[in-house]
């Protein structure tokens, strides 16, 4: 059942995605050669419980972590290790929290020192496909003309969009319905009503779209070895377009932006 949100349950919702953004552009500063992903995934959950929330992810069906940290050929769901970041890796950091009662989850891959010239090209088009994305949340659109934009301008510049994960809808629990794919024809699926929120987050591979779960039974990663690159915003859809709840810098009174069915997820955490 596909839910839209009260404008009480909406300023929570705002109060928790804010949240969200605030403890990533953290997290994102701190990301250099020598860093950790476990020392991270402890400032990740030192902020979000100093203020007031929990984390989303972890003890969510086992998951023993709060941060999703996952490097280079590393798509989603990246178990945070203690060894050092170098220079050229990349890093998705994926991150929830619950604060009085709402879910908020967002994610960025940052570079960590210098990357090379395509590696940075995937993050720049991954990030584009997720604003593209966010321009097709409007009223009476469709959810596959979300992953229709993903797919169009990820494929356009040579890269794949990956398959076994979707994005989704997020309110009092992490996954709701509907489910959002990145790929698909226009025009198809539920349509997008004032009050729903998603969770859009496109999975972009720089080679084939294959992916495998190791043994860990969480990381998932690309089965030709290619970087991987994934971003990912919580966002509202509006009578006035669509509202992103998690923009580095919002506050709960988020300014509303105006414009600018899937494959089972195969493991857990993210629905997509």
């Amino acid at each position: 059942m596909i839910v839209c949100r009260s404008p009480v349950e909406l300023d929570r919702l705002r109060v928790a995605n804010a949240l969200v953004a605030a403890v990533l552009a953290e997290l994102r500063r701190l990301v250099a050669p020598g860093m950790t992903t476990e020392e991270l995934d402890a400032v990740a959950e030192r902020q979000i419980r100093e203020a007031g929330a929990v984390p989303a992810f972890k003890g969510y069906q086992g998951y023993p972590a709060t941060l999703c940290a996952s490097l280079n050929d590393a798509v989603v769901h990246g178990i945070p290790t203690p060894t050092p970041l170098a220079d050229g890796d990349i890093v998705s950091l994926d991150m929830g929290v619950v604060l009085d009662g709402f879910y908020g989850d967002s994610a960025i891959t940052v570079p960590v020192g210098r990357i090379s010239d395509r590696a940075a090209e995937l993050l720049r088009v991954t990030r584009e496909a997720l604003d593209l994305a966010i321009e097709q949340v409007r009223v009476n659109g469709h959810v596959s003309d979300i992953g229709h934009a993903v797919q169009r301008h990820v494929e356009a510049h040579g890269f794949s969009v990956v398959r076994e994960f979707v994005g989704h809808g997020i309110g009092a629990e992490l996954h709701e319905e509907p489910q959002i794919p990145n790929y698909g024809q226009p025009g198809r699926g539920s349509r997008l009503a004032a009050g729903m929120v998603l969770a859009i987050e496109p999975m972009v591979n720089m080679g084939k779209p294959a992916v495998k779960i190791l043994n860990d039974k969480w990381t998932a990663v690309t089965r030709d070895g290619s970087l991987s690159a994934h971003f990912e915003h919580t966002v509202a859809v509006t009578d006035v377009g669509p509202e992103v709840l998690t923009r580095p810098g919002a506050e709960p009174d988020a300014q509303v932006m105006g414009p600018a069915a899937a494959a089972p997820e195969s493991a857990s955490l993210s629905r997509g």
